[in-house]
């Protein structure tokens, strides 16, 4: 595969840094990203749901942090492993930590572990300063002094 050189972008905008680290971010695989398999969905406009298969780990060896717009999901198995003898071991429970790269002002509302099934649940909430706005337009009202030619016409019959 073909490595993407991009220092031009650097060189030529600004304030559009994230955007490109994610991008030259995407490029690398990581073999770390393939384990434990994951769905992320689009549940509506501003809401989205992450659901990892993370079969074996109880809610107490996973660990959800959000920093920002890095959202964080780390799993670590207890070491009750010493008691069992194993004569065949399918079930991964080896350490794993997944992250992922949130918009802005996108925020973990929930989770929760189902079935093996993590689920976790993130909704964008827009602040209203960044919000599209309605702006009223004047022009009802004429400005004071200026004459609209109404007064006028009737100033002229009531001379004549």
């Amino acid at each position: 595969m073909r490595t993407l050189d991009f220092a031009p972008l650097y060189r030529s905008t600004v304030g559009f840094d994230r955007m490109i680290s994610l991008l030259d971010q995407a490029t690398r695989i990581e073999p770390s990203t393939t384990w434990p398999p994951y769905n992320i969905e689009k549940v509506a406009d501003d809401a989205y749901r992450i659901t990892m298969a993370v079969a074996g780990f109880t809610p107490d060896e996973i660990d959800l942090t959000q920093h920002d717009t890095v959202l964080q999901v780390t799993g670590q198995k207890g070491g009750q492993d010493g008691e069992r003898a194993y004569l065949h071991r399918g079930i991964a429970t080896r350490p794993f930590r997944q992250t992922f790269n949130l918009a802005d002002h996108v925020k973990v509302t929930g989770a929760s572990l189902d079935n093996g099934l993590l689920t976790v649940d993130l909704v964008r909430e827009v602040p209203e300063a960044f919000k599209p706005r309605r702006i009223a337009i004047a022009g009802a009202t004429s400005p004071i002094g200026q004459d609209n030619g109404h007064p006028q016409v009737e100033d002229r019959a009531k001379a004549a």
